[in-house]
């Protein structure tokens, strides 16, 4: 019986190390190829739920790292740059100061997260804006083959989708932070990127993921994180960090990397 009861111990604590200390900083770079699509040659890396904390500078410089390595076309932000709202975050500046240093010949875009809102969205946008990184607030870029868009944070200010989505015959890449808007996102439109749901941040054998934020409750982390429905398609990130409690268990932080062919 002991014996029984030291292997339980030595189990919980091995799987108390992993989540504590291993998964939040280990980091999956996933590569996903779109075929046939309306965008050809296109290299775009995805980001999202960094949550940086005061003392994880170096988890900040390896996501930085970790994307220039990928030699993106255009690089994408999904928000929640905060670790949250009580002050237990790292300075937005120095956030800010170290996503300057992506490389990325389009450029850098994002969009706020709800961590990011309940901080002070005006100057977590202001702060990006100063270093390079242009904000999507209900809004759109034209390029030469497609159009990216981006709207606010759906639950700290207002996601306006039809203001960001343009009239065009150009594919859309819309960019939200949290993936329930989706289902406001027209019919037709190509790509919509999202994270906030961390993929459950924890998932647990026969229990599932234990908090997902979505009303949709497990539909957009389901599989490989891909929903098509009605000529539109969602990729939900599990994002970089994790929020309220340090852990992660099954839900590996991640870049995403799409290339268009």
């Amino acid at each position: 019986m002991k014996i029984f009861f030291l292997t339980i111990f030595i189990l919980i604590c091995c799987l108390g190390f992993w989540a504590l200390i291993v998964e939040p900083y280990t980091l999956n770079v996933k590569h996903i190829t779109i075929k046939n699509s309306p965008i050809k040659g296109l290299k775009l890396v995805f980001a999202s739920d960094l949550h940086i904390k005061p003392y994880e500078g170096f988890r900040l410089k390896k996501i930085v790292k970790t994307i220039n390595t990928q030699k993106p076309d255009i690089v994408l932000l999904g928000g929640d740059y905060i670790s949250e709202t009580n002050n237990f975050t790292m300075d937005i500046e120095d956030i800010a100061d170290e996503l300057s240093k992506i490389k990325s010949p389009m450029g850098t875009f994002a969009v706020l997260g709800n961590h990011d809102g309940w901080f002070n969205a005006r100057k977590v946008t202001k702060i990006l804006t100063i270093n390079n990184i242009k904000v999507l607030a209900n809004t759109y870029i034209e390029f030469p083959d497609f159009v990216l868009s981006g709207v606010e944070d759906f639950q700290t200010q207002h996601a306006k989708v039809d203001l960001a989505i343009p009239q065009t015959s150009k594919p859309i890449i819309f960019l939200t932070h949290h993936p329930d808007v989706f289902e406001q996102v027209p019919d037709g439109t190509f790509l919509t990127l999202a994270g906030h749901l961390h993929g459950g941040q924890v998932d647990l054998p026969i229990l599932g993921k234990l908090v997902v934020p979505s009303k949709y409750g497990q539909k957009f982390v389901e599989g490989n994180g891909f929903v098509k429905e009605n000529g539109k398609m969602i990729y939900t990130s599990k994002g970089l960090g994790t929020s309220i409690l340090p852990v992660r268990f099954r839900a590996v932080p991640e870049i995403v990397v799409i290339t268009f062919k």
